[in-house]
């Protein structure tokens, strides 16, 4: 297995302010936990279904027939794509269709100088997430357009809605990279011990 790491760059597309962000992955991660990172520093909250389109073939969770592609877990990122620049597509809430291109920015990444982060680990970004079954782009475009507007009918609605603090502006990327770690502690050894042979990273 090649000992790589990838830098990606996840934008969240249709959507205005744009959304975005850079992070890094060991380049064997299986496409499950590719998007488990995804939905981490996105902000989602993996409440529905996805898949990934990596040239003409889709890549999803337990596919139901070889009409919803393959099972996304048997595959490894660095087996599938290693020209930087390169991009893929990354698809959630089928019903929303929260439409994302992932681009490979560096898929040899080093470390600057002597710092070394865990992986997966989230390099920066803009923006905040849209909240879950928000309505996909145009339904987004309404909640922030009703938020801005006191005198929108629907303006307090989608206050309450939200938890009265969205602020579309705002990304923490502390808070992501807290999330990540958390979530590498969760994860380790989660597969291999229950389904020996499972892949790794």
């Amino acid at each position: 297995m090649e000992d790589r790491i990838y830098q990606l760059r996840v934008q969240l597309l249709h959507v205005k302010p744009k959304v975005w962000r850079s992070f890094i992955v060991p380049g064997d991660i299986t496409l499950d936990r590719l998007h488990d990172v995804a939905q981490i520093v996105m902000g989602w909250t993996d409440s529905h279904q996805h898949s990934f389109t990596i040239g003409k073939k889709r890549y999803t969770e337990r596919p139901e027939s070889s009409r919803d592609g393959d099972e996304e877990g048997r595959h490894r990122l660095v087996n599938l794509i290693k020209k930087n620049g390169r991009t893929f597509d990354y698809w959630y809430d089928f019903g929303d269709d929260w439409m994302h291109e992932i681009t490979v920015e560096n898929s040899k990444y080093r470390f600057p100088g002597e710092v070394e982060f865990p992986l997966p680990w989230c390099l920066g970004g803009e923006n905040a997430c849209p909240p879950e079954d928000v309505g996909g782009p145009p339904g987004y475009e309404q909640f922030l357009a009703a938020l801005a507007d006191p005198g929108d009918p629907q303006h307090e609605e989608y206050k309450i809605w939200s938890g009265g603090d969205f602020h579309p502006g705002i990304f923490n990327m502390d808070e992501v990279n807290n999330a990540l770690l958390m979530y590498r502690r969760w994860s380790r050894g989660r597969y291999e011990d229950f389904f020996p042979g499972y892949p790794k990273w």
